[in-house]
């Protein structure tokens, strides 16, 4: 009995110890917690107020030689605490990409005294300043030092200007409450495009016209000491110009047939949106092999960057074509129409991506098929490079396993387009050209259920062309986007969408045969692939080899990619390794497609020398289809709509 006693006292005690230990652990967790700082910054929210007075910006980009852009702002304050905000979500980057470290030598006064500023804790963008009572303006003056180790964006002959990387504005007001009046000084003898107004010239300083810092945002410049601009405005239509910066005279020359189709770009594209949302349009256009290629959208310009010879080497330069058709249809579809989440009050409110696969998925349909309709491609060279789109979701898909297209617009705020190892089990950003080819399916499905009367050329004309002048940007959901095709076509859009970019699998080739088309390969690179692999400057410049032995290679035999599970992974060929020999023979482009070709009649594995992290080791490609290339054929006793798609419109 007594045992029992104390058997059931020591358990009552044992339980009130831990309740006891419990409720101490609790208490002192609590306490550790309310110690902790919040994990938020100090930063006012936008709100939709003006903010009183002009922002002056000037800024000094003389210094091509140590490319040290020199800004100094005068902005009009109130007595009290003021925060400065450094723009971090950066409009057609998709992500947090402001290129912070690269601001220097921050110095704030007023009346000629400095001011102490201190960075937010939390928030390396956001700088905050106590104004001190009866001081009407601050002075900012600081430096960007833009990159020096390639990537260039101001070279002895060229610059491509960002105002984004050049000012500071206030926190606390929507950006198109804040109004700018910027200046530029370049080298002496600069000419430059922008789709900003300049207001007056004083020696090499350009003064421009008040504008909302969005719009100034929205509104780069190409400056350059070989410069040329060139008319391309439709009839009918808001003027468009092509504001060409070169590294030399040369690369300025123009056929007349090369500027026609530059003219039927924009002549298409206008017809195909039946309006414009700009006042005057400019392709700002840098032709160089030292000056960084670009390629971003803005609602009355785009940037473009490709190399010297894209004139002067038309003939073998068609895979770079695009680009220009591409960011300006952007003028309709990201800039005037934008998804909700991707809308926001400043550069400080994250963005959020997931309706990337219209902004930006559409826009590459689109600009494939603008490119040929302008003329800037045959029809052969479109179903060429079409062909390799769809061969990466045919044989380089394996990704899909795991992720979705939707999932995959999140890639510019995790990968920030740096370098993966293995990208086709990775991903990266398939929302465009997954996108791609999901849109294309959705016109040829239109075209199926009205019998060739309606295309997505009529949703294009319902969804972007609307609100004709106005660039006023107006946003999208994705029922916006559903209720826009059902005005189109009868359909479950909805169902159709969600199967190819919410699930895993999906099926993204469907589009080719239901435009009468299908994809085979061969052992012959058909003339387009052979431009993509020729040309060493070219920033698409890879020898392809995923379809066959698994293998994309860089120049001198460096892999870019493996395919994940195809023949070179399964031996174990790692990405960033570099090939050294082929069966004992030096490595070349040359070498390796006589082995994969060799391997087709022998049953020996090819053997592939690989030097990686300072070491060298051998392995055996047990590969034996031969090489595999990409075309389209026609689907005998189908409508070719491919064919109606790609025509030109009048």
């Amino acid at each position: 009995m007594s045992r029992a006693i104390s058997t059931v006292s020591s358990a009552v005690t044992r339980r009130r110890f831990s309740r006891l230990a419990l409720a101490v652990s609790m208490a002192l967790a609590a306490a550790t917690v309310s110690a902790q700082p919040a994990w938020t910054d100090s930063v006012p929210a936008p709100q939709d107020t003006p903010y009183p007075g002009t922002v002056t910006l000037q800024v000094d980009a003389s210094d091509t030689a140590q490319g040290i852009f020199r800004v100094r702002e005068s902005i009009p304050v109130q007595a009290g605490a003021l925060t400065l905000l450094y723009p971090q979500w950066i409009p057609g980057d998709h992500s947090p990409t402001g290129p912070i470290a690269m601001l220097a030598g921050l110095r704030l006064s007023s009346n000629g005294q400095p001011l102490k500023w201190t960075r937010d804790k939390y928030n390396v963008y956001a700088f905050h300043v106590d104004v001190p009572e009866g001081v009407a303006s601050i002075e900012a003056q600081f430096q960007y030092l833009s990159p020096r180790d390639g990537g260039y964006e101001i070279t002895d002959r060229m610059m491509d200007m960002e105002w984004s990387k050049l000012a500071l504005y206030p926190a606390g007001h929507y950006t198109r409450g804040i109004t700018f009046v910027p200046s530029l000084t370049l080298p002496h003898g600069w000419q430059f495009g922008t789709a900003l107004e300049p207001a007056s010239t004083a020696g090499d300083t350009t003064t421009f016209k008040p504008v909302t810092f969005n719009n100034l945002v929205d509104s780069p410049v190409y400056a350059g000491q070989y410069f040329k601009r060139v008319d391309l405005t439709p009839k009918g239509g808001a003027p468009v110009h092509m504001d060409i910066v070169a590294d030399a005279p040369k690369y300025l020359e123009i056929t007349p047939e090369q500027l026609q189709a530059h003219r039927n770009l924009a002549a298409q594209a206008t017809t195909l949106f039946g309006s414009h949302h700009y006042d005057h349009y400019d392709f700002l256009f840098s032709l160089s092999d030292q000056l960084g290629g670009n390629g971003t959208e803005h609602h009355q310009s785009s940037e473009n960057g490709l190399g010297a010879d894209y004139f002067t080497a038309w003939k073998d330069a068609a895979p770079d074509r695009d680009l220009l058709a591409h960011e300006y249809t952007h003028s309709w579809n990201g800039k005037f129409r934008r998804p909700a989440d991707l809308w926001t009050p400043n550069f400080n409110v994250p963005m959020g991506d997931s309706l990337l696969w219209v902004y930006e998925g559409q826009t590459q349909y689109w600009g494939y098929v603008l490119t040929a309709r302008a003329g800037m491609w045959s029809a052969q060279q479109y179903r060429d490079a079409l062909a390799m789109t769809a061969a990466n979701y045919d044989r380089n898909r394996e990704g899909f396993a795991w992720r979705t297209v939707t999932d995959t617009t999140n890639d510019p705020t995790a990968a920030r387009r740096s370098g993966l190892p293995y990208r086709s089990w990775q991903m990266s950003e398939e929302y465009y050209s997954a996108g791609q080819m999901m849109w294309l399916a959705v016109d040829a499905k239109i075209r199926a259920l009205t019998h060739g009367r309606k295309s997505l050329d009529d949703f294009a004309r319902a969804f972007f062309g609307v609100d004709n002048g106005s660039y006023v940007t107006k946003t999208y959901t994705f029922d916006d986007v559903v209720a826009a095709l059902d005005g189109v076509a009868k359909y479950d859009w909805a169902g159709y969408l969600h199967a190819r970019v919410d699930a895993i699998d999906p099926p993204l080739l469907d589009g080719l045969a239901g435009s009468g088309w299908k994809l085979v390969y061969t052992d012959q690179e058909s003339d387009f692939e052979k431009q993509y692999n020729s040309r060493p400057e070219s920033p698409r410049h890879l020898y392809n080899f995923t379809w066959s032995i698994g293998l994309t290679m860089a120049d001198k035999g460096q892999v870019n990619d493996v395919r994940w599970d195809g023949p070179a992974f399964k031996a174990g060929v790692s990405t960033g390794a570099t090939v050294v020999a082929v069966n004992g023979q030096d490595y070349s482009d040359d070498v390796l497609k006589n082995a994969i070709v060799a391997a087709k009649s022998d049953k020996a594995p090819i053997r592939l020398l690989l030097k990686f992290q300072g070491g060298y080791r051998t392995v055996q490609v047990d590969y034996h289809g031969g090489l595999q290339y990409p075309h389209l054929v026609r689907v005998p006793g189908t409508p070719d709509y491919l064919s109606e798609i790609i025509a030109a419109r009048k």
